[in-house]
C-alpha cells in the first residue's frame, strides 16, 4: 500500500485538523462538518495528483489552449453516517463522479470490549474498471473498510483503489495495509498512536458521527 500522511509536513491542514479536535470549538457541529469538508477538498486535491491524464484542446473568447484533464472514472463512496461531510468535501472538487453509499456499524455482541463490524446498506453502481475511492473520517481498527470492501465487490472489480481518511492509528492503518490490495492508496491527514481497548483512537477526537449530526441512541 501507498500511503501519504500529511501531518508530517506544515500546511492550513493542520489548522483544521486541530480544530476538529479541540473539545471546545467542536462543539460547534456545523463548524465541525465544514472542517471536515475543508479536508475532504484538501485530500481530493492531493489525490486528483495521481490520477490519469489526457491532453485536450479548449477553446477561449479568443483561441485555443491545450491542457489535460482526468480521465478516471470515479466512484466516491462513504460509510455512513460520518463519512457524509468527507464526501461531501470529496464531490465539490470531484462533481462528476458516481456516488455509493454503505451503513457499517460496531456490533458489541456481550456488551464487552470485542466486536464484529456490521454491514447492511448499500447503494452504489459498476465499480468495474473504475477508480474507486473509499472515505471513512476515522480509521481506528480498519475492520469497517475492510468489511466494506468485501460488501462491494459484488459490484465488480475497480481498476485503481484509493482510502481517504481524516485521523487513523497506528494499528488501523498496518491492518488496511494487510487486507488491501498492495497497489491501494491510502491519503490520511493525520495518524495517532493509540487504541483504547474498544478500538477508539486516542487521542482522535471522539465520534465524528455524533459530533457532526448529533448524539445516537
Amino acid at each position: 500500500m501507498i500511503i501519504h500522511q500529511f501531518d508530517q509536513q506544515n500546511s492550513l491542514l493542520k489548522k483544521f485538523i486541530s480544530e476538529i479536535r479541540d473539545v471546545n470549538i467542536q462543539k460547534d457541529a456545523m463548524r465541525f462538518r465544514r472542517n471536515i469538508e475543508r479536508i475532504g477538498e484538501i485530500l481530493a486535491y492531493e489525490l486528483s495528483k495521481n490520477l490519469d491524464y489526457e491532453s485536450t484542446v479548449v477553446t477561449t473568447p479568443f483561441g485555443t489552449k491545450q491542457t489535460a484533464l482526468p480521465t478516471d472514472e470515479l466512484v466516491l463512496c462513504s460509510v455512513l453516517r460520518a463519512g457524509l461531510p468527507l464526501h461531501h468535501g470529496l464531490l465539490s472538487y470531484f462533481d462528476g463522479a458516481e456516488n455509493a453509499f454503505i451503513s457499517a456499524y460496531r456490533h458489541h455482541p456481550n456488551g464487552g470490549d470485542d466486536f464484529e463490524v456490521i454491514v447492511k446498506y448499500l447503494a452504489a453502481p459498476s465499480l468495474e474498471g473504475k477508480t474507486l475511492v473509499l472515505t471513512d473520517p476515522m480509521l481506528a481498527t480498519g475492520k469497517t473498510l475492510e468489511n466494506v470492501i468485501n460488501a462491494m465487490k459484488k459490484h465488480g472489480t475497480p481498476k485503481k483503489i484509493h482510502i481517504i481518511s481524516v485521523i487513523g492509528s497506528r494499528a488501523g492503518v498496518a491492518h488496511v495495509e494487510e487486507v488491501f490490495p498492495k497497489e491501494t492508496q491510502l491519503w490520511i491527514a493525520a495518524v495517532d498512536d493509540e487504541l483504547t481497548s474498544k478500538g477508539y483512537i486516542i487521542p482522535g477526537l471522539g465520534d465524528a458521527g455524533d459530533l457532526s449530526y448529533g448524539v445516537k441512541l
